[in-house]
């Protein structure tokens, strides 16, 4: 079996995809994402040692959870992913639930941050089935706190068009704002004791990396 489940997923989705994309339009794709992956947002991302910062976001219920009440139990993962229309952060969030008893086993918890809407959130979480909250960082405000945000490059909003990714109408928001795939792990203490940031979209950290991490820290 293989120790990347996730990321063959992942390249298997890739592959297929690519395969049904004209050449001039994957060059576009190709080369706005190498600008942003040079850009060095990345390194400048919130990362371990670092306090993670407080917040009060709504769950799909438009229910209140903050960091305070979350990390009282112990750590906390946190995964930000960029919204239900994007097929690498589903293939992502089903990893997540798959391994979300061995995430608990540890003593842990998991929550996802998104900035799209709670009714997009529930509508996800209906279809997925998942049993993990999930949290509507609206404006990307918690994002941008986390040195995450990035704006989707002009060029690339016709492609995504095209492909019926409906940034405004997830987001509710027509500023194309989104955050970088990243997972965090926070201990009880509200620090950053794990941290996984790539600019890059179809490169996801494995669960069982996440559950090491875990274990490590018990």
């Amino acid at each position: 079996m293989s120790n990347h489940p996730l990321q063959d997923s992942i390249n298997a989705f890739q592959e297929s995809f690519i395969q049904s994309v004209p050449e001039d339009t994957m060059a576009t794709v190709i080369t706005e994402q190498q600008t942003l992956m040079e850009s060095g947002i990345a390194e400048k991302a919130t990362r371990e040692g670092n306090p993670f910062p407080s917040f009060n976001l709504p769950d799909a219920k438009g229910e209140s959870r903050t960091l305070k009440e979350l990390v009282s139990s112990g750590p906390l993962v946190i995964s930000f992913y960029r919204g239900a229309w994007c097929p690498y952060c589903n293939l992502e969030i089903k990893a997540l639930q798959d391994s979300l008893a061995e995430i608990e086993a540890t003593g842990a918890q998991l929550i996802a941050i998104t900035p799209q809407t709670p009714d997009k959130s529930k509508d996800q979480i209906t279809a997925a089935k998942l049993t993990f909250d999930v949290l509507s960082d609206i404006g990307n405000e918690l994002a941008r706190q986390c040195g995450l945000v990035f704006t989707l490059p002009e060029r690339l909003r016709p492609v995504y068009d095209a492909w019926q990714l409906d940034i405004p109408g997830h987001n509710d928001d027509d500023s194309f704002e989104l955050p970088m795939p990243a997972t965090y792990i926070v201990d009880g203490n509200g620090i950053i004791r794990y941290s996984y940031i790539n600019m890059d979209y179809t490169r996801r950290v494995e669960p069982n990396i996440i559950i090491e991490q875990l274990k490590s820290l018990c």
